[in-house]
């Protein structure tokens, strides 16, 4: 039964890890996947608890008086990130079209 549930660790913790490695390049939150990977590698497995306890020391903590400045929402942000999406999914269309 041990080895299953390290077998499965591995694969689960793996793939979550190797997903947040791909998304430091592509669109996503990788700073939030890489750790949670690691957290479940650390089931098992130490050297992914030395690894997320330099992570942890790494990433900024927030002070407990919240100092630090909110980010807004506002209508000229959701306009620009819309914008953006379309753009880029007009472009994506575009080239498939040319391509075929």
């Amino acid at each position: 039964m041990q080895r299953i549930k390290r077998i499965v660790v591995t694969v689960v913790g793996g793939t979550v890890l190797a997903l947040g490695v791909a998304l430091i390049v592509l669109p996503g939150p990788a700073f939030l996947v890489i750790p949670a990977g690691l957290a479940i590698l650390a089931i098992e497995f130490a050297w992914a608890r030395r690894w997320l306890r330099s992570a942890r020391a790494i990433l900024p903590r927030r002070s407990k008086d919240h100092s630090a400045p909110q980010k807004k929402l506002t209508m000229q942000s959701v306009w620009r990130s819309a914008g953006f999406l379309l753009r880029q999914v007009r472009r994506t269309l575009l080239l498939k079209r040319k391509n075929t």
